[in-house]
């Protein structure tokens, strides 16, 4: 039987040329063969300190080529790999580390001290450092290791990672992934968007989140293509290395303040063969103008820490259109549903639980068995807390669809998290029509749409609005306007304007904040 270590699985796509450069920094470059020699002397530098099987490795250190060495030493060296948001602070990793008692921690130099002191607190026996510059105790102690590694055999349910969710409401669970789910995910992208070893990827994401790590570097990696590797969105250099690439992956931010410079030009996209945009919405004038602008229709996709990708629109202009505001299909393999309360399946136009299956959705959360269960149906389908609709939604008040009514009725739409769903006077209100609605008005930049405490109706809707430069929004002209475009018990009762949207480091809008913000009202 095969090794289905995700190493091995990503080591086949490496060229034959181990020469070729495989990433590529402002700094230096590192060919395929620096990337096998340096994940080995990571792997060997883990193994030899003697950790149980399945011991886990924590992490966290700002993006490096050498801190994605790091993850594929934790990899072959058949250990499981716990990535952590750079943006974290002590109390919140107090709580990482005391949950998954990880045996092995790394972290940067600037946080050596309080991080070492709270390692040692929940049992781990090693605590290393890390710096952006690829310097540290890490890699003194890596680099007097062999560079050579017999990869782990490794079995497909056999965990890869653990990945903490965001934790915007309540505990921060640890979302267990295996070699089988992150191999079989890596596999389906590899064919559904075509990549080449002759692709160069614009890797400008961070590597704790599923989007840079699992999604764009696994892609390039497997497909040995090569990567231009900045340590964040930077309009200068993506515009410097841009001409060069022919896929970038990104959140809704990029594709905005690279449609704000006017360098940003067809001619810089001649070479690009596709733009991914994921972990948050992107607005539909942001798609438009980014289409306008550059001849490139940006591709959205649907996922989660809990499944890797999901859904995509379609990469082959024969399979189908990119329609703005919605995640298309279900990839190869995977299993959609959008179902009621009870479980049972709706049809086209009708928004309930989005629920999925396949061989990508994850083994269940860390020492959480209560809640595994409740997450999964009985017939095996994971409730992934989204709400959905197939095709266009219907509206009340004329059948008709409150959206374009192009949208095929096999692509899938997501219009809110269930915990955002809006229950005033009994009625279901869905945020995102709302705000689709609003951020189409004149001089509006993007909307966000929650539900408050209200003694008569149970929760009151408010739209905390943020208006385009220069532009000024009147929330009495915003009401009128939609007391027009939509049913009453939907229209705000209170809109607000405000400079910008808290937002997590993925781009997502907390709407927890912003229902904290306003509770008193």
């Amino acid at each position: 039987m095969g090794n289905a270590n995700l190493y091995a699985l990503l080591e086949t796509g490496f060229p034959a040329d181990r020469s070729a450069v495989a990433i590529e920094t402002p700094q230096r470059s590192y060919t395929w063969d620096d990337v096998d020699r340096l994940s080995a002397q990571y792997a060997n530098l883990l193994a030899n300190l003697e950790m149980p099987a399945q011991a886990r490795v924590a992490v966290q250190v700002e993006k490096s080529p050498e801190a994605l060495m790091l993850y594929l030493g934790t990899l072959r060296a058949g250990l499981i790999y716990l990535p952590l948001n750079t943006a974290y602070r002590e109390a919140e990793i107090e709580y990482f580390l005391n949950d998954a008692q990880p045996a092995v921690v790394f972290c940067t130099s600037n946080n050596h001290e309080w991080v070492q002191r709270l390692a040692t607190e929940a049992g781990a026996s090693y605590v290393y450092t890390l710096d952006e510059d690829g310097s540290g105790s890490a890699a003194d102690m890596a680099a007097k290791q062999p560079d050579q590694f017999h990869t782990s055999h490794n079995q497909q349910d056999d965990l890869a990672a653990i990945l903490y969710t965001s934790g915007t409401t309540g505990r921060s669970k640890g979302a267990m992934l295996s070699h089988g789910n992150l191999g079989s995910n890596a596999q389906v992208l590899h064919e559904y968007w075509g990549w080449q070893n002759t692709d160069v990827l614009l890797h400008m994401l961070p590597i704790f989140h599923v989007h840079g790590l699992f999604v764009a570097a696994h892609g390039a990696l497997l497909a040995g293509a090569r990567m231009i590797w900045l340590p964040k969105l930077d309009i200068d250099q993506a515009l410097h290395y841009l001409p060069q690439c022919t896929v970038m992956m990104g959140v809704p931010t990029y594709y905005v303040r690279l449609l704000a410079d006017p360098r940003f030009t067809r001619e810089v996209c001649a070479n690009m063969r596709l733009f991914v945009s994921g972990s948050a919405p992107l607005l539909p004038d942001t798609f438009n103008e980014f289409r306008e602008r550059t001849g490139h229709t940006i591709l959205e996709r649907y996922g989660m820490s809990e499944t890797v990708m999901l859904t995509s629109n379609p990469y082959l202009a024969e399979h189908g259109e990119r329609i703005a505001g919605t995640v298309g299909r279900p990839l190869p393999g995977v299993g959609v549903r959008v179902v009621d309360e009870q479980d049972k399946e709706l049809g086209v136009g009708e928004i309930g639980n989005v629920q999925v299956r396949g061989p990508n959705v994850f083994c269940g959360y860390w020492r959480m068995p209560d809640k595994t269960r409740q997450e999964f149906t009985e017939d095996g389908w994971f409730r992934t807390g989204d709400m959905g609709v197939w095709g266009a939604v219907k509206t009340e008040s004329s059948g008709k669809a409150s959206v374009a009514n192009t949208v095929p009725d096999d692509y899938l739409s997501i219009v809110g998290r269930s915990k955002d769903l809006i229950i005033t006077g009994g009625y279901n209100v869905y945020p995102k029509e709302i705000e689709s609605v609003i951020d189409q008005m004149p001089g509006v930049a993007e909307s966000a749409v929650i539900g408050i405490p209200h003694p008569d109706f149970g929760e009151a809707v408010v739209a905390v609005i943020v208006p385009r430069d220069g532009a000024e929004i009147h929330p009495p002209s915003v009401q009128a306007q939609l007391k027009t475009q939509v049913a009453n018990f939907k229209v705000p009762k209170r809109v607000y304007v405000v400079d910008h949207l808290p937002r997590n480091t993925m781009g997502k809008v907390q709407k927890n904040v912003l229902r904290d913000t306003y509770k008193e009202l």
